[in-house]
């Protein structure tokens, strides 16, 4: 599609000289009164306005002004045969993105016009890229409407901005990377580089070297300088995965970083000053490691400032069609519709040992294999299908309680509810679905139960 172009002059020569001129290369429209012009604007999107200065007995500068107003995005170029120093200053100023004298040199403004349609296409794709990032790594784009993701999300929001460290504890498969670029991406440092390392998966004569950077031939190998992570996130925010399998000795050199806000590359004889937000995050209790002298207290202290919980999609049961619904969304197979309620059943009764990955995997598989618009149980791995049956058929039939009659209806009930608590090896989602209640009721009752010892 051709690009708009709007020409804005009051002698008609002028419009007429220059529609014939551009005509070729994109759409022209021209006006040579006030009305005409505000007409066009209001009606289309321009890319490209050229404006005169003088505008009969109206300041172009001012008219410059009220485009701007109805279209903030359309790149003015001012054209005038009574230019001046100042009234290029003025109408920059004012918003115009270039300044160009009468007589025209034709050469010259098609030249400006094609660099001004560049310019606007950068600031299109810029604008397009951060609504996708956004999207993609924005609170609201992680997905969870129970209580206990909503929870996260609010504290995600009131943290953002700030400059605090933040420790993230949760199970593997849950998504602690998401929320860690949440929270960069949605905050004061977004304009900056977002680093993430795994601090668990980098050999350990190297991590240093990658946590911040080495001189060309400080050892062997260092056959280049290197800009280590802490460096190359300056202003930015810093995400260290698995923070509990870093070893002591790399931990020391990490709380000094954090005291000090400056980094030395291996090798270097002087240090840098960095500003870096981290975000840590782990799935050990670092109290316990920090008992067990696994872990430094004071290296803890220094990232616990605040701590986010990431709950596991066995807390979250609530999440799980929502989950499904995105996964199948973001597979782009246009054929799949969603999924079965029988297949429905069986994932929001199944234990995610895995949490959302998990999910994310079996979504995936069921819909490579299916060769239907809804996902069928039959799609589900077989291990899955198995223990589901396993589960209803010992629920249904495997297990026989005596009970004496005269027996009070409330022991027979708790007598049950133990029972098959014991059987679901103490899955309290799965106990609650074979016997028709809420979680919540059923957690109510063993709390019941317990105080009753």
């Amino acid at each position: 599609m051709l690009r708009k172009v709007l020409i804005i002059d009051d002698e008609a020569s002028i419009c007429n000289s220059l529609k014939f001129y551009f005509e070729d290369e994109y759409q022209v429209q021209t006006a040579t009164n006030i009305f005409d012009a505000e007409l066009i604007l209001k009606e289309q999107k321009m890319d490209v306005i050229l404006l005169d200065l003088k505008f009969g007995d109206i300041d172009g500068i001012d008219l410059l002004i009220n485009i701007k107003e109805i279209q903030k995005e359309s790149i003015v170029i001012m054209m005038t045969a009574h230019g001046s120093i100042q009234s290029s200053i003025d109408a920059m100023k004012a918003g115009a993105y270039d300044y160009v004298m009468k007589p025209l040199d034709m050469d010259k403004i098609r030249f400006m016009v094609k660099k001004a349609i560049d310019y606007k296409k950068l600031n299109e794709k810029v604008t397009f890229l951060e609504k996708e990032v956004l999207k993609q790594y924005g609170v609201h784009g992680i997905i969870g409407k129970s209580k206990k993701m909503q929870n996260v999300f609010h504290l995600v929001d009131k943290i953002k901005d700030s400059h605090i460290n933040v420790l993230i504890q949760s199970d593997s498969g849950t998504g602690k990377e998401m929320v860690a670029k949440a929270i960069h991406f949605q905050g004061v440092r977004c304009n900056n580089r977002f680093e993430a390392i795994n601090c668990g998966a980098i050999p350990e004569n190297l991590i240093e070297s990658e946590l911040f950077g080495h001189e060309k031939g400080s050892f062997t190998g260092a056959e280049y300088r290197k800009k280590g992570r802490f460096e190359l996130a300056d202003k930015g925010t810093l995400f260290l995965d698995e923070i509990g399998e870093m070893n002591l000795n790399t931990q020391v050199k990490l709380l000094r970083v954090l005291e000090e806000k400056e980094v030395q590359p291996i090798g270097a004889e002087q240090g840098k000053k960095v500003d870096v937000r981290i975000i840590a995050a782990t799935n050990k209790d670092l109290e316990k490691e920090v008992a067990k002298g696994c872990f430094r207290e004071d290296l803890y202290f220094r990232l616990n400032v605040v701590t986010i919980k990431i709950p596991s999609l066995n807390e979250r049961k609530e999440d799980i069609p929502l989950l499904i619904d995105h996964f199948i969304k973001e597979s782009n197979d246009k054929k799949i519709e969603g999924i079965t309620a029988e297949a429905l059943n069986i994932l929001e009764s199944h234990h995610y040992k895995g949490n959302v990955r998990e999910l994310m995997n079996i979504i995936e598989r069921a819909i490579a294999l299916t060769d239907h618009h809804y996902i069928q149980a039959k799609d589900l791995p077989e291990e899955l299908l198995r223990k589901h049956k396993k589960e209803w058929t010992y629920a249904k039939d495997s297990r026989v309680i005596p009970i004496k009659i005269g027996t009070k209806l409330r022991d027979i009930e708790e007598m049950v509810i133990l029972e098959t608590l014991n059987m679901m090896d103490h899955n309290k989602a799965k106990t609650s679905k074979v016997l028709g209640i809420s979680e919540r009721s059923l957690r109510y009752k063993i709390k019941e139960y317990q105080e009753k010892k």
